[in-house]
C-alpha cells in the first residue's frame, strides 16, 4: 500500500509537469531545451492574451522533499514578482590583481583576489498573485511562474482597508505607468 501511494504520487507530479509543458513555447536548444520560454524570459511586465500582467519567475532545487520543493520555488517566484515593483540593492567589490618579477624578467608571479558582495531586499504585500505554471528540468530543480494581473491588482486595491484613500489612489494611477515603463525598458535589453 505504501508503494502504491509513492507511485500514485510519481504519477501524478508527472502528469503535471508534462501538463505544464502542453501547448506552450518551448527552448529549442541549449542547456535548457524542452523547458517552457518563460522560464528563461524570467520577471517582468508583459502583455498576454488577458491584459496588462507582471511575472515572477523562481526555482528551487536540492531538496528532496517534492512539497518542500514546490513551495520553495512558489515563494521564490512570489519573491521575484515583488521585485518588480521594489527593490533595494546595494554592492560591494574588492578587486586585487598584482604581478611581481624578481631576477629573471621573463619570469613573473600573478596573484589576483576578487570579492563580491550583494544584498538585496524586497517588502511588498501583493493581493491576487497566482502560480499558474511549474517546470522540472532534468536535473530536478523546479521553477514556478506567479502571475499578477494588473487590472485585478487595481481592484485589490480598492478593497484595501489598511491603506488611506491617498495612498490607494496614489497606487492605483502609478501602477499602469510602473507598467508601461518596466515594458519599454524590457523591450530595450530585448532589442540588444
Amino acid at each position: 500500500m505504501k508503494n502504491l501511494t509513492k507511485i500514485i504520487g510519481l504519477l501524478v507530479i508527472s502528469l503535471l509537469v508534462l501538463s505544464s509543458c502542453g501547448g506552450k513555447d518551448i527552448v529549442k536548444s541549449g542547456y535548457m531545451a524542452g523547458a517552457p520560454t518563460w522560464v528563461l524570459k524570467g520577471s517582468g511586465a508583459f502583455e498576454d492574451d488577458r491584459g496588462k500582467v507582471f511575472y515572477g519567475v523562481g526555482s528551487a532545487s536540492g531538496i528532496r522533499n517534492h512539497a518542500l520543493l514546490r513551495s520553495t520555488s512558489d515563494n521564490r517566484a512570489r519573491n521575484e514578482l515583488a521585485k518588480v515593483f521594489e527593490v533595494y540593492t546595494s554592492s560591494l567589490m574588492k578587486d586585487y590583481a598584482a604581478s611581481t618579477t624578481a631576477a629573471d624578467p621573463n619570469v613573473t608571479s600573478e596573484e589576483q583576489h576578487v570579492e563580491q558582495a550583494i544584498k538585496t531586499v524586497t517588502s511588498a504585500t501583493l493581493s491576487g498573485v497566482e502560480i499558474i505554471d511549474r517546470w522540472q528540468a532534468d536535473t530536478g530543480e523546479l521553477f514556478a511562474l506567479a502571475r499578477l494581473d494588473l487590472d485585478s491588482f487595481k481592484d485589490a486595491l480598492k478593497k484595501a482597508k489598511n491603506l488611506n484613500a491617498k495612498a490607494r489612489d496614489y497606487i492605483r494611477e502609478n501602477a499602469e505607468r510602473l507598467h508601461d515603463e518596466l515594458e519599454k525598458e524590457e523591450s530595450k535589453i530585448q532589442k540588444k
